[in-house]
């Protein structure tokens, strides 16, 4: 069979690759088989995918050697048009050959969406659009078919359509996604003139629609997006493509700029006048690093996966050549030139916006939105008459005036939020080029200090102007110790944003605990924050408190001296710096105790209390604890946190005020018994006064008043039962957790079994509440990883456990073989090291031995921990089960048998040389079965 030479591409592929070459073995093996015959399609298709797979081989070794994203992108893309014009012209010219074809019998194969742009990562989705003259006929359809189906076999994602060139003009006139697929329309192979008469008749019928709409559909889908993926850029597992500043930002700006100004590539931009030179090379910059990343991803995971989450980012970086340096790991340096690049790509939307808005093509915001509440008559901007309101917004007078005036970059915030008005996206591209007039002397200058303190302690949302701030470049400037934590994430699977992200959060979280708007989530908090003496330190140290994450110094002793120079610049007192200081050298303290020890036992008070030695001391970092656990991330702080934090406060009151306090821990019992009564306002008031005196004290000022009706509601229905053992199960959909209470006779091993039967269940436990009563029963509480959205199959699950539970009880199931079976290495945890530590402590209690524990978390882990000392013939009084997203956290308080503290030096070695095995063997383990 003749093989007619195809059109030259333009492109850069080896011969072997080429559509020639790929043509040319087609025909061969057709001729061998014969093209219908039995043999050819299973030896075309190996012959293709044994070329696919050694093409892309070659692809992932250049782009680790490069690093050229793009470069990749458009390599993979030209393959792909090689192969497809190959299948084409071998399903057209010989499979169905036309000896006469008819003016109906063409076909023009178009490349469309993403695959239009001629750029392609390794998983993407391939979009044709299959264009006929103006009907389908039997020769077309076979030969559409013949080429979706043998790109199927070969395991490409083909999204198609099969129109006419008038079928594309009246449904891109209807549908914005489709407009904008068409819009980058790229000719592949086939017949030519209807893609050229395609490309004419959207030129004249549909650029010529209204602009505006264009752009305002575009920018409202991207918002869609953005709400869809995560509002944040800096979220620690950022989706490439469709998370804020991804991919489909840089694409919809390049589709604004094509269906507005005609641009055919990215290198056209700044003719547009969109961008400067300088800013069209940043736009490719970010294109070039974001393709790396994702072609990479695609290449280590095989599918077209695009959320870069925590298991591939370790390997990623490494494919890029990030080192460890100072006190950042490898992957944390990677993240950050991420988030530097998601924070550019956002730069770029934002002077995108400016540039519109002055072709008056996008349409500014409505007076109506800006103004809300009041006039705008009534506004003074400034004494100065440096700013204007221009289109709705706040807008500089001078174009220069940054640069001979720095202070008026912080006067320009400062105005803005006084005034409730948005600052114009023009003036804010004179900002950013302006950011290097904020040197030394300007930030020693008294003026700008005033007014960045007034932003942060006196603006109604701080948090928006801060960000606001942060990402204009300003706030990373005046405060360069900020500057270097912006976009740094935290290796680690419990924060949820990066450094500056998150302390943003927690200045907003606490300016909505100042004004009142969070008092039930947060009612001790709400309260005592109108008390303080200095709100500027609470503000201050809020801001600062992980400063100086990132250094090979805890962060913690490395912010305080932080704080201690920045706070005299900021304008605070001595004692007020002092107290930052403090605040910042400690702000862990308070979080660590309440979790981590046991609140009933008189010495852990008194210790926390020896730390923080004042009142007002108390109430600051009271404040700053709960700010910083809830704006880690969603689902973080829970009513749990929330008691313990109150309970320590309280515990803690009394011995920072010479004993006195508006209520005492004995009224506080009283008081907590008294609410229980009333809520159970239904009981006989023996039986009410008889279960009151069930509980020791520790009960009562540790557990929620929710969470007491439901114990007393269990042990009733325990009550009206012969069955030693009773349940009660609760769901919590929001954070994503299933408690499972038991009602238990007391025995030494009863944590270890319960433990180890939520392991045999493949339940992760991630915190734990156990109680006993003063009639030898147990009350303990389990909190587990909630596994399916659905409450009938979490419920399905949980019974299942609940039936483990029952067998272990009863002996009936050899757990620990249960237990090693069921263990396996978690998803995401997998991408994770925490360095094994346990320490045995005898002066952290008066009354027992303390163990702590701490390791990556697993499955079994609990269950292996607390059948360890179990065998070691302790019996454990009391357990804080933490963890802090994959790392594990255990306190035990134990005791010998017969109730005394551990003394003995061997017995001593012998427990941590036993639990360190523990947490040693199972790392191993994990790693073993994660490779």
């Amino acid at each position: 069979m003749p093989v007619v030479p195809l059109p030259a591409r333009n492109d850069v592929c080896a011969p072997e690759f080429c559509a020639d070459h790929i043509l040319l073995q087609l025909t061969a093996l057709a001729d061998k088989h014969g093209p219908d015959g039995l043999e050819f399609r299973p030896a075309a298709l190996n012959y293709l995918k044994d070329l696919i797979k050694t093409s892309r081989a070659e692809e992932e070794v250049r782009l680790t050697e490069t690093g050229k994203g793009r470069d990749c992108a458009h390599r993979l893309s030209a393959l792909q048009d090689h192969l497809i014009t190959a299948i084409y012209e071998f399903a057209s010219s010989i499979v169905y050959a036309a000896s006469n074809p008819s003016t109906s019998e063409r076909i023009s194969l178009v490349a469309v969406g993403g695959y239009g742009r001629g750029a392609l990562a390794p998983g993407s989705d391939i979009d044709l659009l299959l264009l006929l003259p103006y009907k389908q006929t039997a020769w077309g359809e076979s030969v559409v078919e013949y080429v979706l189906y043998l790109l199927w076999d070969l395991g490409f994602k083909v999204g198609h359509a099969t129109r006419s060139v008038d079928d594309c003009i009246r449904l891109v006139r209807t549908d914005t996604t489709i407009m904008t697929s068409v819009l980058e329309a790229r000719f592949i192979c086939g017949h030519r003139p209807l893609f050229d008469e395609l490309q004419s008749r959207y030129g004249k019928d549909i650029l010529a629609r209204d602009q505006r709409q264009f752009v305002a559909d575009k920018l409202e889908e991207r918002d869609e997006r953005h709400r869809r993926a995560g509002e944040s850029r800096y979220l620690v597992e950022p989706d490439v493509k469709d998370g804020k500043g991804g991919m489909r930002d840089l694409h919809t700006m390049f589709w604004i700029a094509k269906f507005v100004y005609g641009t055919r590539s990215a290198r056209e931009l700044a003719k547009s006048g969109l961008f400067t030179r300088k800013e069209q090379n940043r736009f490719i910059s970010c294109e070039d690093f974001l393709w790396a990343v994702r072609c990479h991803l695609h290449f280590m995971t095989g599918r077209g996966d695009d959320r870069l989450s925590f298991d591939k980012q370790s390997e990623m970086a490494t494919r890029l050549g990030y080192e460890a340096l100072g006190g950042l790991k490898s992957v944390e340096r990677f993240m950050k030139h991420y988030f530097l690049v998601a924070k550019d790509v956002g730069d770029l939307t934002r002077i995108m916006s400016a540039v519109l808005e002055a072709q008056q093509i996008k349409q500014a915001p409505s007076m109506s939105e800006l103004f809300g509440r009041f006039s705008w008559r009534s506004i003074k901007l400034d004494d100065d008459g440096v700013f204007k309101i221009e289109a709705g917004r706040i807008k500089s007078v001078d174009e220069d005036l940054f640069v001979t005036d720095p202070v008026s970059i912080m006067r320009l915030f400062r105005v803005a939020e006084h005034n409730n008005l948005s600052i114009h996206p023009a003036t804010l591209r004179l900002v950013r080029r302006s950011r290097r007039a904020i040197d030394k002397q300007m930030r020693a200058d008294p003026v700008a200090n005033e007014l960045f303190l007034d932003i942060l302690t006196k603006s109604r949302d701080p948090e928006a102007v801060l960000r606001k701030m942060s990402e204009a470049g300003v706030l990373g400037r005046f405060i360069p110790e900020f500057g270097r934590i912006t976009a740094l994430m935290q290796f680690n699977m419990y924060h949820h944003y990066t450094v500056d992200e998150h302390l943003i959060r927690a200045v907003g979280v606490l300016s909505k605990i100042d004004q009142g708007l969070l008092t039930q989530d947060h009612p001790l908090a709400s309260g005592i924050i109108q008390g303080v003496v200095s709100r500027r330190v609470l503000y201050v140290a809020v801001l600062l408190h992980d400063i100086a994450k990132g250094r090979k110094e805890d962060h913690s002793i490395a912010g305080a001296k932080v704080a201690k120079t920045l706070c005299p610049r900021l304008g605070l007192s001595k004692s007020e710096t002092e107290t930052v200081e403090w605040l910042v050298r400690h702000h862990l303290v308070m979080s660590e105790t309440a979790q981590m020890r046991d609140l009933s036992d008189y010495k852990t008070i008194t210790d926390f209390a020896e730390i923080v030695q004042s009142p007002e001391r108390l109430r600051l970092l009271l404040v700053l604890t709960v700010v910083d656990i809830r704006a880690v991330g969603p689902g973080v702080w829970n009513g749990w946190k929330g008691q313990l934090l109150r309970t320590l406060y309280a515990e803690t009151e009394p011995h920072l005020s010479g004993g006195h306090t508006s209520i005492s821990r004995v009224d506080r019992i009283e008081a907590a018994k008294m609410a229980l009564a009333g809520a159970l306002s239904d009981w006989d008031a023996d039986d009410v006064s008889a279960y009151l005196e069930r509980h020791y004290d520790a009960y009562w000022y540790t557990v929620d008043l929710d969470h007491q009706v439901m114990d007393a509601k269990l042990l009733a229905r325990a009550g009206e039962t012969e069955n030693p053992v009773a349940f009660d199960v609760r769901t919590d959909n929001f954070k994503s957790i299933t408690e499972i209470t038991v009602y238990v006779p007391d025995h030494p091993r009863l944590l270890a079994l319960l433990t180890g039967a939520c392991a045999a269940g493949g339940a992760n436990i991630v915190g734990a509440k156990i109680f006993t009563t003063t009639d030898g029963m147990a009350l303990d509480t389990l909190l587990i990883q909630r596994e399916f959205e659905d409450p009938d199959d979490e419920h399905r699950r949980i019974d299942r456990i609940l039936d483990l539970m029952r067998q272990a009880f009863a002996g009936k199931i050899q757990l620990r073989k249960a237990v090693a079976e069921a263990s396996r290495p978690k998803g995401r945890i997998k991408a994770f090291t925490v360095e094994p530590q346990v320490i045995v402590s005898n002066d952290t209690s008066n009354r027992f031995t303390v163990v702590e524990v701490a390791g990556l978390d697993r499955l079994g882990l609990l269950f292996k921990l607390t059948d360890s000392l179990f065998r070691l013939n302790l019996n454990i009084a009391s357990a804080q089960i933490t963890t802090f997203g994959e790392r594990a956290v255990d306190v035990f308080y134990v005791t010998d048998l017969i109730g005394q503290k551990i003394t003995s030096k061997t017995r001593l070695q012998s427990i941590e040389e036993s639990l360190l095995d523990v947490l040693e063997s199972g790392t191993k383990q994990a790693v073993a079965k994660a490779g």
